[in-house]
């Protein structure tokens, strides 16, 4: 399951390991036709491989309208119930 966010006027989704792939590849083909761009953060192996299999989707879903994404990922530092995390934020782009 995926959570989206608000953050700074953008939309954050956030994927964990049981997040379905096709879905959050739904929210960011979505995000990007709205806005242009979209981020996803993930926290551990799990949630990164469903991310990155969702990015894959979503480049299939917005290729016929001429779309090509691109994805650039960042290690992010934060803070979950007390406890400092290594997340992993992709920021996805048409190229």
């Amino acid at each position: 399951m995926y959570t989206p966010a608000t953050k700074t006027g953008q939309t954050l989704l956030k994927v964990s390991s049981k997040s379905n792939p096709a879905s959050v590849a739904g929210a960011i083909a979505g995000l990007i036709r709205e806005t242009g761009h979209c981020e996803a953060q993930a926290i551990g192996a799990g949630a990164v491989n469903q991310t990155v299999k969702a990015i894959g989707i979503a480049r299939g879903y917005v290729a016929p309208g001429g779309i090509d994404l691109v994805a650039i990922p960042a290690f992010l530092d934060i803070e979950i119930a007390g406890e400092e995390r290594t997340a992993i934020r992709f920021i996805i782009e048409p190229r």
